[in-house]
């Protein structure tokens, strides 16, 4: 696959007090493609795979509320909340016959925006997360390879841990949480960690993670779901996607189905792209067109 300059320039669109920055690739005629990083990355995560989605749909990958060419601080971490702002911005720009697809975090927002703004979508991608609320999430939350999830919800000390220290403290579990260590470049890495050098996008991040309660709260009611919705795990940590596709089946979505990417860790666009690609242009022409 041809590869994206990682450092490009970024456009930028208004909603409400925030400034967004995003990546575009293709006709702004096609339907769109809403595509969110998680934690601790950037819109850079999908900067090799944008022309490869742009054949058959407009893409557009920003920048979180807060974090790297984003400004201003959003008014929650509350995934239902960002998921509203990232949908009005993509609106704003004329997108239509949306499709939002996220990774981590990212895919906590995908997943609010299924449930909570279902008629602004056609469909929602979910890669290499957990949903808070949603089972396996009580399982997950109590292992202690997920200690991060923990030790982000407490106020300001992640802040002063990591403050100076972000390169190392980001290579950890870029690591971790990767199987081909070596598609994270070091251009890359040092992108992400530019992305969180502010202190202000420091704590927004840490601020997804102080959210989780809230949005656990918010999840855990039972509501109809019947945007199509399909769940990507990379086969790394060898977890059964089988308990995530039952997770939301069993709060409501009733059209959940799931894809084991080969060779992959949490980086799915990174290191599975033509994997990553193939499921996301499947899902559209087969799990949306045909729903």
């Amino acid at each position: 696959m041809a590869r994206t300059a990682i450092i490009a320039s970024m456009n930028t669109v208004t909603v409400g007090k925030l400034t967004l920055a995003y990546r575009a690739a293709g006709n702004p005629q096609n339907p769109a493609l809403l595509l969110l990083h998680g934690w601790p990355h950037s819109s850079a995560l999908y900067a090799g795979v944008l022309d490869r989605l742009a054949r058959d749909s407009w893409v557009l990958a920003f920048d979180l509320p807060g974090i790297g060419g984003s400004l201003g601080t959003p008014p929650s971490g509350e995934k239902a909340v960002l998921a509203d702002i990232l949908l009005s911005a993509a609106e704003s720009l004329g997108a239509r016959s949306i499709i939002i697809s996220g990774i981590d975090c990212g895919g906590m927002i995908a997943y609010a925006a299924a449930r909570d703004h279902a008629h602004r979508i056609v469909g929602a991608t979910v890669g290499n997360t957990v949903i808070p609320g949603v089972e396996p999430w009580s399982k997950i939350i109590s292992d202690p390879r997920i200690f991060h999830f923990a030790l982000h919800n407490v106020p300001g000390l992640p802040e002063l841990l990591v403050t100076g220290h972000e390169r190392e403290y980001f290579d950890f579990f870029f690591d971790f949480l990767s199987k081909e260590k070596g598609a994270l470049t070091e251009e890359l890495r040092a992108e992400f960690t530019r992305a969180y050098s502010r202190p202000d996008a420091l704590t927004t991040g840490f601020g997804w993670y102080r959210a989780f309660e809230r949005d656990a709260a918010h999840n855990r009611q039972t509501k109809p779901v019947t945007v199509p919705l399909l769940y990507l795990r990379g086969d790394a940590d060898q977890r059964d996607i089988n308990d995530y596709l039952a997770g939301f089946r069993a709060v409501g979505v009733a059209n959940a189905r799931g894809k084991i990417i080969a060779n992959s860790g949490e980086y799915l666009p990174v290191e599975a792209p033509e994997a990553f690609c193939q499921a996301l242009e499947e899902f559209r022409a087969v799990g949306v067109l045909q729903s």
